[in-house]
């Protein structure tokens, strides 16, 4: 590398007012992404009650829907003590359409199709497995039994969540503590009244346990690695799922918006996010060139310190459920 390139890299060789004009220009940026991303919810929300509108794909709205019903499902399954849905049809459709109409329920379902959807193009592009990645290998072949035994499971998690999105289901106790919570009050406000719904919720919320979630699994194994958790944030070496993890964990954002950075239209969010848990801008473009090769990565980057990253990420936010 050339002395000029070297020193275009260096934060210490750029005027303070011209980092100071990177950083407005990227929290503009990441303002209009916010704004799509705030407008998700709704378009979902007509899109599940309305076929034919183009602004999210089908794709993504059908896994969305399926996940909303597994959901109800799961539900009443529950109440009728059966492993297989209940067959009240009504029921169902009225339990599916209060969790469609829940926008923090709805846009995590919406993450979760976007992480599945991410995997299958890296799988494609990139030869990036869902799964099992270089770094997870390993992690699994760590000589701290910690660490092995979290990785394994982690693994597990990982393959029944790429099983669980093909067949576009969602289990319970997958999703995150407040988001548990809150499909259980929905479901309580419908069956209002119904005996038989206290014992169903009393049991499982007995069986629930987040740190045994793959999104708890894969923040445990981030911590385990301490300082080397550096290593997760190289999307090649990670996958995708340890990557949005470590992600989340360092720059200290909530795991669904790491996810989102890493698709179109939030390019500023990603390279903030990246500055942030302390990747040089050299290792910021390679994550770049693999997620969004029609995208480059917004100029100046190496002006903004990880500090600023961290406090301009943290000024910005979603309107809405993100």
């Amino acid at each position: 590398m050339s002395k000029k390139a070297t020193e275009g890299n260096d934060p210490r060789s750029i005027p303070p007012e011209k980092a100071i004009d990177v950083e407005l220009i990227l929290a503009d940026e990441l303002a209009r992404g916010d704004n799509a991303l705030s407008g998700v919810p709704p378009v979902l929300t007509h899109m599940l009650a309305n076929s034919g509108h183009t602004l999210v794909s089908d794709a993504i709205v059908a896994r969305i829907r399926g996940m909303l019903n597994s959901l109800a499902a799961q539900l009443l399954a529950a109440k009728a003590g059966s492993a297989k849905p209940a067959a009240d049809t009504a029921t169902l459709d009225q339990l599916s359409y209060a969790l469609t109409s829940d926008s923090v329920v709805l846009s995590y379902c919406y993450a979760l199709a976007m992480e599945a959807h991410l995997s299958e193009r890296l799988e494609h592009r990139a030869s990036i497995d869902p799964i099992i990645s270089p770094l997870m290998q390993e992690l699994i072949a760590s000589d701290r039994p910690g660490t092995a035994e979290i990785a394994m499971l982690a693994l597990a998690a990982q393959s029944r969540f790429i099983q669980s999105q093909r067949r576009m289901d969602l289990p319970l106790s997958e999703l995150p503590a407040e988001l548990f919570h809150a499909v259980i009050k929905r479901w309580e406000a419908i069956g209002k009244g119904d005996p038989a719904l206290a014992p169903s919720i009393a049991q499982l919320k007995g069986r629930y346990d987040e740190g045994a979630s793959r999104i708890g699994l894969l923040a445990r194994l981030t911590a385990s690695m301490k300082g080397g958790a550096v290593a997760a944030l190289e999307l090649e070496h990670a996958g995708l799922a340890l990557f949005v993890s470590a992600l989340s964990t360092m720059a200290k954002q909530p795991r669904e918006l790491a996810v989102l950075a890493c698709h179109e239209r939030q390019a500023a969010r990603l390279a903030l996010s990246l500055r942030a848990a302390g990747l040089s801008p050299d290792a910021i473009e390679r994550q770049f060139i693999l997620l969004k090769p029609a995208d480059r990565l917004p100029a100046g980057i190496a002006a903004i310190e990880p500090a600023r990253a961290a406090a301009v990420l943290k000024q910005a936010k979603p309107r809405g459920a993100f």
